[in-house]
């Protein structure tokens, strides 16, 4: 646990993310943890492990740091560090019951999508998808049975908004555990935890790291469910599968998250610029944002994330999609990238990531908003959509 200054006052997440547990090296007095690269770990004389460590496929020194930061953030029991978000979620997935159903959201990251549709279902997952946003919806598919919901808020790359609480409520209700996506919120703006769900995943690649040099991912459990046999499943399959990033990855994650709170602050408070900006502009169809407030489930938002509605939006450009392609070909700071959450802005033509398949409309550009200037991004938007297409009111 991080220290705190008094019992009685826990601290502030951007305390607790800049102390990165604020321990000190006992050997040396560093105040930045070293790097473990050990794989393996010395027996006793009688062949036990008096510390603890066994095998760095199991576990290494450093993932303590941010596991304890990540489950004091999330408000969670524990938390557990993958080789990626992906590794993180399917590792839930795989640690089900032979013939489990899931019920997971229309629009959600497109890579866990396809891998429920192309990996999930042959391996005898039942898999459904519905519109998370729709409480109704949600229950009928409940009404046919199921092991795990799946929530994405906000859902990339539409940006909708799940209600955690009533979903928490519905899944508890089918007997089915809730599992929240939280990438795009973080803990500094979102805690699900709080809002009833189990389990809370990340792709720790994103705004957790913020630097787009780290490949990670994250699971943390809540204390309701940390003894559940799904847990310790879960702890097992991360073991003998070796689904975890290397020691130096994991240096590199925490020392992201202990300017987490700054990023995200600046990120969203840009993101919002840019949204307002543009909101009204006649050579955009729709701005997508939380933060907007005839933007569906703003009111939701509202009550679910503090402090900010996140860095990322999406655009939807007039004029279909070659001009949204021209669009993101105009932009001079904006990269044309695939990924999210880091200090620099990146723009993508989602449609054409994810395929014939993609339920992303194709004139839609989504747009990671980075910690630079807000009014050189919206400069540099202004400029790349230059004049409306013909035919549009100005």
């Amino acid at each position: 646990m991080t220290d705190k200054t008094d019992a009685a006052r826990p601290l502030a997440p951007a305390t607790v993310a800049a102390r990165a547990t604020g321990r000190v090296d006992p050997a040396t007095g560093a105040v930045v943890p070293p790097i473990h690269p050990a794989t393996t770990y010395e027996r006793a004389a009688d062949l036990s492990y008096p510390r603890g460590r066994v095998y760095t496929r199991a576990d290494n020194p450093n993932y303590d740091a941010p596991e304890a930061v990540l489950t004091e953030l999330e408000g969670g029991a524990e938390s557990l560090v993958f080789a990626s978000g992906v590794a993180a979620a399917v590792t839930l997935f795989q640690a089900l019951p032979q013939g489990a159903r899931v019920v997971a959201p229309e629009i959600m990251y497109w890579g866990l999508r396809k891998w429920l549709i192309e990996v999930g279902r042959p391996a005898g997952l039942g898999v459904a998808f519905v519109d998370m946003t729709d409480q109704q919806a949600l229950a009928a598919a409940l009404d046919e049975g199921a092991d795990l919901v799946w929530v994405e808020s906000p859902a990339n790359p539409l940006w909708g908004i799940t209600d955690i609480a009533a979903a928490a409520r519905l899944a508890h209700r089918a007997g089915a555990v809730l599992a929240v996506d939280s990438t795009a919120a973080t803990p500094i703006l979102t805690r699900p935890i709080e809002h009833g769900a189990d389990i809370v995943m990340h792709s720790a690649t994103k705004y957790l790291n913020g630097h787009s040099d780290v490949l990670a991912g994250t699971l943390t459990v809540a204390p309701g469910l940390a003894g559940d046999p799904l847990w310790a499943r879960v702890r097992q399959l991360r073991s003998m599968s070796g689904n975890i990033p290397g020691p130096f990855e994991a240096w590199l994650l925490l020392r992201g998250m202990r300017t987490l709170a700054l990023r995200v602050e600046r990120a969203s408070a840009n993101a919002l610029a840019i949204a307002q900006h543009f909101a009204r502009d006649p050579r955009l169809d729709a701005v997508l944002y939380p933060g907007l407030p005839d933007f569906p489930g703003h009111e939701i938002a509202q009550r679910q994330m503090t402090g900010g509605f996140g860095g990322m939006l999406s655009i939807r450009v007039a004029g279909g999609r070659d001009r949204a392609i021209d669009v993101a070909a105009r932009l001079r700071l904006f990269a044309r990238a695939t990924s999210l959450g880091g200090v620099e802005s990146l723009v993508e033509h989602r449609a054409s990531v994810e395929g014939k398949d993609s339920p992303v409309p194709d004139d839609l550009l989504r747009i990671s908003v980075g910690i630079e200037a807000a009014a050189d991004l919206i400069a540099d938007l202004d400029q790349a959509l230059g004049k409306a297409p013909a035919g549009d009111a100005q």
